[in-house]
């Protein structure tokens, strides 16, 4: 995969790859390991994982392990005192408070001696195990070597170090890292959160949206903003091909909804519309000509306004190959939806759908926004 100036990837395409690739990097770091997540279960996988974590302190790394604090809220605290005890260090990022409840800490990765990364959708949790047609949650990752890896663990440093979240300060997490994470004009490391200013990955994708005539998108949770919307509309009017893969299967019944309610108006601009099947979808994949996307963030207005995010940009030909492959396989086990089961749909159904888009598209951006008005300076 080139030269040392340019990132080797390898494509996760379910648990069953990308756990134990992840296990692995952690049993044989011997530096550091830095892990971040949203949600990090109880169960077996969690074991798994602690174990591993504990083998690497006992061997000296510097282990960091930061959780979101509405994501893992399950997750008692005396779970880690293993870890504490063998040297490791825990945080929970924004511990629940009802003040500050709407800003999370979403994002995904892990990052071993500084040398390799894992980023995608995966959280650690049982119900993310399996192949993801048979059992498993549907979901997608990258392991990645080279420059993004050093700004994946920088941006960690500057999260990890705030985890409290008390005040505005935070902010500044995002700008300082962002001018340092455009490593070319071909790979970048975009970091989305709440604040002033355009949302770096909103940014980015709708850029690339409008000069684009081939996209493919994968996405659980889809409740895209309107000149998001109408980006992915143009394309598919002035003639380029324009494919989503959404959830046929999802935890989240609400925002289900909300994103059903946009399918009439996008299939009669000449969106395709597909609806995965065989299990909860919950990857997040965009391919747009030869940009590939992979990360943390849904296309909602929680990840793209609302949540602490982190995507993946690669602008190489061969890697947009090898993910159009991925989506086709994908497509292989989703249903196309048409214009005219969504017109049939009963009027109570189109009413709940209202409902639901008022509350995640209108309110909820709302309460956040307040609630980051109101954190001390």
């Amino acid at each position: 995969m080139g030269s040392p100036n340019e990132t080797a990837w390898k494509w996760l395409p379910d648990g069953n790859t990308a756990f134990p690739a992840m296990l692995d990097a952690i049993s044989t770091a011997q530096k550091s390991v830095l892990l971040e997540t949203y949600i990090f279960g109880t169960g077996p996988l969690g074991e798994r994982f602690l174990e591993a974590l504990i083998g690497a302190a006992r061997r000296g790394a510097i282990v960091s392990v930061l959780v979101d604090g509405v994501g893992s809220f399950e997750l008692p605290d005396q779970f880690w005192s293993p870890l504490r005890a063998a040297g490791g260090e825990v945080r929970v990022f924004n511990p629940i408070s009802l003040k500050r409840m709407s800003i999370r800490n979403h994002r995904k990765m892990l990052v071993c001696d500084g040398k390799v990364a894992f980023v995608g959708g995966f959280n650690i949790a049982n119900e993310y195990e399996g192949d993801g047609v048979i059992q498993g949650w549907r979901d997608l990752g990258l392991r990645l070597e080279g420059p993004l890896v050093a700004t994946l663990a920088e941006s960690f440093h500057s999260i990890f170090g705030l985890a409290e979240f008390r005040h505005k300060r935070f902010l500044r997490l995002r700008k300082p890292v962002l001018k340092r994470a455009a490593q070319s004009s071909s790979e970048r490391l975009l970091l989305g959160g709440p604040g002033r200013g355009g949302n770096p990955i909103r940014v980015s994708l709708r850029h690339d949206i409008s000069q684009a005539r081939d996209v493919k998108i994968i996405q659980a949770y889809f409740l895209p903003p309107l000149r998001l919307r109408r980006d992915l509309m143009r394309v598919a009017r002035r003639g380029g091909n324009v494919e989503l893969i959404l959830a046929g299967k999802s935890d989240v019944a609400l925002s289900q909804l909300a994103g059903r309610g946009l399918y009439l108006r996008l299939l009669k601009a000449g969106v395709v519309v597909r609806e995965y099947e065989p299990q909860v979808l919950h990857a997040k994949l965009l391919v747009l000509d030869n940009v590939v996307y992979v990360g943390s963030a849904n296309l909602d207005p929680r990840s793209l306004s609302i949540n602490y995010e982190l995507m993946v940009r690669i602008e190489n030909p061969r890697m947009a190959a090898e993910a159009r492959d991925i989506y086709a396989g994908t497509r292989a086990n989703s249903r196309e939806v048409t214009v005219m089961e969504c017109r049939a749909r009963p009027w109570w159904t189109r009413m709940k759908q209202w409902f639901a888009f008022q509350l995640l598209a209108r309110m909820d951006p709302h309460v956040a926004r307040q609630q980051w008005r109101a954190l001390p300076k």
